[in-house]
Formats: C-alpha cells, sequence, structure tokens
C-alpha cells in the first residue's frame, strides 16, 4: 500500500513538474502552452513514428537551424562546426573555391556582388549583378547565403556548374568552374608611372591584414616627395570585417564619426582615430562595393573628405556578429544597421557618387579611373 501511495505521490510530481515547466518554457519564449506542447508532440512522434528513425543530435541540430531561418535573413545562419571552420578559412584570406563574393538582392535571389580578380569565377566571366540560380542541379531560390557558399567551394581540382541569370540575356548561361585554392589580396598600392604625384590604391576586401598592409603601404609611399594625393579603388570590394573598415577609415577621413551602429538597444557613433593621410582624395565605387566598403566611402563622403567617382553601390547596411558556440559551432546573426555619418541608411539603397561614370562594358578603357585622375590632378 505504501509502495502504490508512493508511486502515486512520485507520478503526481512529475505531472504537476512537467506542467510547471511547460508554462515557464512558454513564458520564457513569449508563447503559449498549447504551442510548446505541439513542440513536444512532434518531437515524441518523430521519435517514435518516423520510418527512418532520427537521432536527437539531428533533432536539435534541425531545430536550431529552423529557428534562424524564422527570421526570414538569409544572412543569419546557425553554422555547424564544418561550416564555421569553412568561415574562419574565409576571413584568414584564402579557401578552396571560385573566387566570387555573393549577397542577397530583390526577393532574396542570390547575386554575385564581385569576382576576385584572377580567380576562376574572374577568368569564366563572371560579372557583379549576375544573379546564381542554379548551383549544380539546385536550384538558389529561398537558399540561405552560407549553404549556397558553402556548395561553392569544395577541393580544388573539381567542377560546379552554375546556371546564371544575366539582365540583358535571353536566356540561362550554364558556366561550368574549376574549383581551385583562392589566396584572397587585401590591399596593393603603387605610384602611377604616368601621373607620379598619384598613388593608386586597391582594397579587395576587409580582412585581418587590411589595416596593416595599407599602413605599410602608406608609410612606404609617404617617403616620395612627388606623392600628393591618392585614388582609392573600392570597386567589387565586398566589405568584410567592420572593425577593420573603421581602422582603415582612420586614414582616409579626419578625426571624427565614421559610422553609427543602431542595434536593438540604441545607436552607437564610432569614430576615426588620429591616422589621417590628409591628401586630397578620389574614390572609385561601383555595384560591387559593399558592406563595410560602404561604411568607408560614406564616411568619406559625409565627411566631404575626398570625392566618389563611378555608380551606385550595393547596399548592403547590416551588420552581423558572430557567436561562437561550445561544440564548436556558431550562430551568425544580424545584429545592427549602420548609418553614414550624416545618419543615412544606405541598405538596399546604395550610396550614389558625385560624379556617376558607367564602365562600358567590354572595354579595356577603365573611364572611370580616367575621371578619377583628372578630377584628382585639379585638387593640387
Amino acid at each position: 500500500m505504501k509502495k502504490g501511495r508512493w508511486l502515486g505521490g512520485f507520478l503526481t510530481g512529475l505531472v504537476v513538474a512537467v506542467i510547471i515547466f511547460m508554462f515557464t518554457l512558454a513564458a520564457i519564449l513569449g508563447t503559449n502552452v498549447q504551442q510548446v506542447t505541439e513542440f513536444f508532440k512532434i518531437t515524441s512522434l518523430m521519435k517514435l513514428e518516423s520510418l527512418e528513425k532520427v537521432p536527437n543530435r539531428q533533432l536539435i541540430e534541425g531545430a536550431m537551424k529552423g529557428m534562424v531561418g524564422s527570421l526570414k535573413d538569409p544572412y543569419s545562419v546557425y553554422m555547424e562546426p564544418r561550416e564555421y571552420k569553412q568561415l574562419e578559412a574565409h576571413m584568414e584570406g584564402s579557401y578552396g573555391g571560385i573566387g566570387i563574393y555573393v549577397g542577397m538582392r530583390d526577393e532574396n535571389r542570390l547575386t554575385i556582388v564581385s569576382p576576385i580578380k584572377g580567380t576562376p569565377g574572374f577568368k569564366a566571366g563572371l560579372k557583379s549583378g549576375d544573379i546564381i540560380v542554379k548551383i549544380d542541379d539546385v536550384e538558389t531560390y529561398d537558399m540561405d547565403l552560407d549553404t549556397a557558399v558553402g556548395m561553392m567551394k569544395g577541393q580544388p581540382g573539381t567542377q560546379v556548374m552554375l546556371g546564371i541569370f544575366r539582365e540583358g540575356s535571353l536566356q540561362l548561361l550554364e558556366v561550368e568552374i574549376t574549383r581551385e585554392v583562392i589566396n584572397i589580396p587585401a590591399v596593393e598600392g603603387k605610384i602611377m608611372e604616368q601621373q607620379p604625384e598619384i598613388a593608386y590604391i586597391e582594397i579587395f576586401t576587409f580582412s585581418n591584414n587590411t589595416s596593416r598592409d595599407l599602413a605599410h603601404m602608406l608609410a612606404n609611399l609617404e617617403q616620395d616627395k612627388n606623392f600628393k594625393g591618392v585614388i582609392l579603388d573600392l570597386r567589387n570590394n565586398p566589405g568584410g570585417s567592420l572593425q577593420v573598415a573603421i581602422e582603415v577609415a582612420g586614414f582616409f577621413v579626419p578625426p571624427g564619426p565614421v559610422v553609427h551602429i543602431m542595434d536593438s538597444r540604441g545607436t552607437e557613433t564610432i569614430s576615426a582615430d588620429g591616422n589621417y593621410l590628409d591628401k586630397p582624395l578620389v574614390v572609385l565605387v561601383n555595384k560591387g562595393s559593399a558592406s563595410a566598403s560602404e561604411i568607408l566611402a560614406g564616411a568619406i563622403k559625409d565627411r566631404e573628405a575626398g570625392i566618389l567617382v563611378g555608380t551606385k553601390t550595393f547596399g548592403k547596411g547590416l551588420v552581423q556578429s558572430v557567436y561562437q558556440l561550445p561544440r564548436g559551432g556558431a550562430l551568425k546573426l544580424t545584429t545592427a544597421k549602420y548609418l553614414t555619418p550624416n545618419m543615412h541608411d544606405i541598405n538596399k539603397k546604395g550610396i550614389e557618387p558625385h560624379v556617376e561614370v558607367e564602365q562600358k562594358k567590354d572595354s579595356d578603357q577603365d573611364i572611370q579611373l580616367e575621371k578619377a585622375i583628372e578630377i584628382l590632378k585639379t585638387k593640387f
């Protein structure tokens, strides 16, 4: 009898504990008990009734991906350990792939921001603005960005087939590309041969080495007594690290605001430090200039530190934070948006240059650079 009472009491306590847990969980998640009940019901049905047995780890991974996917934000994603390692390799400056930067444009279409010079994607003729509608035989509609990037990466020597929609083309283009080890340059610069008073500096991406390499380069350039002004080329620069972009801005913008970061807690203003070069500056931009490169271009424009030449930029004004997880994975989450020093929101809008110059298609003549030289020489 005592045993029966003990068992009955235990079961009653267990039921009460489960009910309390469900109410507490519902309160934490800001939902109702029925939704929590449905969640556990689905979990138990999958475990007990599914034809294919589902490991608990797989269920949890799927739940985490589903939660992040519910944001409908192509830049927010849960990354398994393998995927996070690929992201880290990318930020370090080398990886196996085809050498293109991609983003999401209208209606979450996978769009090429820019190909990297000298890479397989560049040699295959891929262009900024191309829409990737297929990777091998898989359609990219509603595919998250990191999944698409992961599918295009792979072992050097292997092939990937891209289905490309290009504005002005009447049919889908199929481009087969052989993957290579991609070494991403950070920055290159030189005194122009025909214009010895002008330094031409091209920043390819805002990676871990960019600000350090730029500082060394500028120190060397300043040894040249003829050096009077800079053409900064941000064309086809897809961005990278926000912190690196702010460090780089310190060379080209006087001390003061570079960007305003707006998140769920409010707005923070981040300013440049005292590395200002203080020389006449012209900046080249185009539709392949995105994210961190737009932070730099927007600061230069709003602070009147230089003249922007080219075409309107890509328009990615969102900031992603990466949170490492205990098992080696990570959550990449859109946590903020950035505004230019004059509080302009450029997300999906881009930055208009001071002087618009459209580069001629399939022309070896760089008329944007020629215009930049012409403008800069009037500043000496």
